[in-house]
């Protein structure tokens, strides 16, 4: 709670900071996502956080407590990923509309190598079948 309130007080002493945008290498999206496992003591519930680079700009962030409650740390790690690929996309198509070029592929950071096989086979089995349900 302090580091809040310490973050409320210093946007309230700087209020005309922006963003940086470096010019080097900014044709870039990168996305880092976490999530912890049944975070929140009292519903048992995860709570989601990812951060998008634009470059070496930071454009977007949240930290969100998940609408279900994961029976498994994959599944948590899986809806933060499915988030931060919303949130990627939404980027992408808002730069384009702005006349930036974005390269291709966006890469995504993620530490759950489970959650990123089951990502990355769009088969759904006994026990990921439920995902596409949530």
């Amino acid at each position: 709670m302090e580091a809040a309130l310490r973050v409320v007080r210093y946007v309230k002493a700087e209020p005309g900071l922006g963003l940086l945008m470096p010019s080097e290498d900014t044709d870039k999206l990168k996305a880092y996502c976490d999530s912890d496992w049944g975070g929140c003591l009292e519903s048992r519930r995860s709570v989601t956080g990812y951060i998008v680079m634009f470059g070496k700009a930071l454009v977007s962030w949240k930290s969100k407590k998940q609408d279900t409650m994961a029976r498994r740390s994959a599944k948590a790690e899986f809806r933060s990923m499915a988030s931060v690929v919303a949130e990627v996309t939404w980027l992408e198509g808002l730069y384009k509309e702005l006349g930036v070029n974005i390269t291709r592929p966006i890469q995504l950071f993620c530490d759950s190598k489970t959650a990123i096989q089951i990502a990355a086979n769009p088969i759904f089995h006994e026990r990921t079948k439920h995902i596409d349900i949530d």
